[in-house]
């Protein structure tokens, strides 16, 4: 009965060790110009299983994350950019989810971006 007491105590303070590894911080850039773009990148990343935080900053470009890398990963979340039309430095939105973007948020074209930092 002691030895049973005993294991059952090691495992469960062997579970708490690893679980307390589980959150993992990383930053990734992600393409955009205004605070819609934000809306869209974070809410996007967000939507992924697994992405507990998510603060991307307009100027840097960089998105701040959380995640649970048990049940994710960072291409499944560049993935996710992707689709709602935000370029990575791995991948590139389509043509047809970066036309989608409000005009305002055309962050490939460079009169676009000049109106934003002139703002």
């Amino acid at each position: 009965m002691k030895k049973l007491a005993i294991t059952i105590v090691l495992f469960m303070a062997t579970t708490v060790v690893f679980a307390q590894d589980k959150n993992k911080k990383m930053t990734m850039e992600v393409d955009g110009v205004c605070e819609m773009c934000k809306m869209r990148i974070e809410k996007a990343a967000l939507g992924v299983k697994g992405v507990k935080y998510a603060l991307w900053d307009v100027v840097s470009h960089d998105l701040s994350l959380i995640i649970d890398e048990r049940k994710t990963d960072p291409m499944k979340i560049k993935t996710a950019l992707v689709a709602v039309g935000h370029d990575t430095k791995e991948l590139k939105a389509t043509e047809e989810a970066y036309n989608k973007v409000m005009p305002c948020c055309k962050y490939r074209d460079d009169e676009v971006v000049k109106s934003h930092k002139t703002n």
